[in-house]
């Protein structure tokens, strides 16, 4: 990782992937902005990160143009600028049928996701261009290649749009001092992945633990690989892959792969129950 410091805003950061990202950062010696929707979830993640590090914690929620301003002033009253900002803040209905998922949770979805991502890279780009330099990255997920499965549409659909405007930012700010990117990685078991892949078909469930346990990983695996690139990372435009096309292949042919279990590990780890992901 980078041995210079940078000051490091990751949306969404009080647990999962997000909280994961803070951590590595402040392990490698960088400045740290974690939000949550609340100062609860803030200050139970600051319990575990300050130790490590220069954090800042700052309640966000993504969905709020106003909220996303003020973390970026928050972050630059504290640390004089902001060097990469993390949009990883997302949330996904229940493994449902369109017909059976509640309008709230659609909003909320495409809100948090999509909505809360533009307000995120519009108030980055904003402060970024003003001082000069910066990276900005997007979250892939599911549904970013089109790819599609019954329960996901909504999940999916707001990632797919997350993949189409990244690639017009990298176009729009093609010739500016700002280095826009996009991070993937893959299937991570979090109380995200779990609250939108538990079907309520018994069979449909072990189905989908067989493919995640196979072409899974922890956040303990991925983190600190993508940290690592993020920082490194000096090409506009790039899509940093943890779960590329070659290696999942090759973990379909791996029995060692077949006969992994983390998902029921994670699950088993839990206090709560998983929910659909901010907090």
């Amino acid at each position: 990782m980078s041995t210079s410091s940078q000051v490091i805003v990751v949306t969404g950061s009080t647990r999962g992937i997000g909280r994961g990202l803070a951590r590595e950062f402040l392990k490698g010696g960088h400045k740290v902005v974690v939000t949550g929707r609340s100062q609860g979830s803030v200050d139970k993640a600051l319990a575990e990160l300050a130790p490590l590090g220069d954090v800042l914690g700052q309640p966000c929620d993504v969905r709020s143009r106003a909220d996303l301003q003020q973390l970026w002033d928050a972050a630059v009253a504290r640390f004089d600028r902001v060097d990469v900002w993390i949009n990883n803040a997302a949330l996904a209905p229940n493994h449902q049928l369109l017909a059976d998922i509640p309008p709230e949770e659609i909003a909320a979805t495409i809100d948090t996701n999509l909505t809360g991502t533009i307000y995120g890279s519009q108030v980055a780009l904003q402060g970024m261009l003003a001082q000069g330099s910066g990276k900005i990255y997007t979250f892939e997920g599911f549904g970013s290649d089109g790819m599609t499965n019954p329960g996901l549409a909504i999940y999916g659909a707001t990632k797919r749009a997350v993949r189409y405007f990244t690639q017009s930012l990298v176009k729009e700010y093609a010739d500016s001092p700002v280095l826009i990117g996009s991070l993937s990685p893959g299937m991570v078991p979090t109380d995200l992945l779990i609250y939108s892949s538990r079907a309520e078909d018994p069979a449909q469930w072990e189905k989908s633990k067989r493919i995640m346990n196979t072409l899974g990983d922890k956040v303990e695996t991925v983190t600190p690989w993508l940290a690592e690139q993020a920082l490194a990372n000096d090409r506009h435009g790039a899509n940093i892959a943890w779960l590329t096309r070659g290696k999942a292949l090759k973990r379909f042919l791996l029995p060692s792969y077949r006969k992994r279990n983390i998902v029921d590990e994670y699950e088993q780890s839990l206090d709560h129950d998983p929910g659909p992901g901010l907090t």
